[in-house]
């Protein structure tokens, strides 16, 4: 498998495990096993949701990892840009969620990936583990990405809640995905430095 498809790869199970952190936050009620066939109902409901999340989770990172493989292969950097700036408003349009303040976040969350994942793909190594120990240095050098990314994403979740309205029940889903991301993150980190 080469470092592009590792990266995919493990950046698909990651947005799983989120997914799953967070359907697993939210308990089903008791009444659910107590009628026949809502246990196949529920399996489905969740099997859909995990798809529909780690398609949208994955949506900007996998912009990001082409993006940092056309550079890597010569492509010129404002065509590049151009080309996300276009995707990211075409996909939050598909969403009914574009507003110039969105896309901008949003582009600034794939500028950081694309840089991280160039990282990667010129670093040496055969699993995503190997690649991120290798293309940062250090733990704090890794972290800083972290932190950068972290603050991206809670600005695109702001612009959302403002998009949306103040809605609780979307704050909370947004907060308790922040949560399972970090807690995902940390993780990683623990297993490589």
């Amino acid at each position: 498998m080469d470092k592009h498809d590792i990266i995919l790869s493990d950046e698909k199970q990651f947005a799983r495990e989120v997914t799953l952190g967070v359907i697993v936050q939210q308990p089903i009620a008791a009444w659910h096993y107590l009628m026949p066939g809502m246990f196949i109902v529920d399996f489905l409901l969740r099997t859909t949701a995990i798809s529909r999340y780690t398609k949208h989770f994955m949506f900007p990172r996998r912009l990001a990892i082409d993006a940092a493989q056309h550079l890597l292969t010569g492509y010129e950097k404002a065509a590049v840009n151009s080309r996300i700036t276009v995707d990211i408003e075409n996909w939050l349009n598909s969403l009914n969620l574009y507003s110039l303040q969105l896309a901008e976040v949003q582009k600034h969350a794939v500028d950081l990936l694309t840089t991280h994942y160039s990282k990667l793909l010129n670093a040496e190594g055969n699993s995503h583990y190997e690649l991120i120990e290798n293309a940062y240095t250090s733990r704090e050098a890794y972290e800083v990405h972290v932190r950068e990314l972290t603050l991206a994403e809670a600005d695109i979740d702001r612009v959302i809640i403002e998009k949306m309205g103040q809605n609780e029940k979307l704050k909370e889903k947004l907060q308790l995905e922040a949560r399972q991301v970090e807690i995902g993150r940390k993780k990683i980190m623990e297993n490589i430095f």
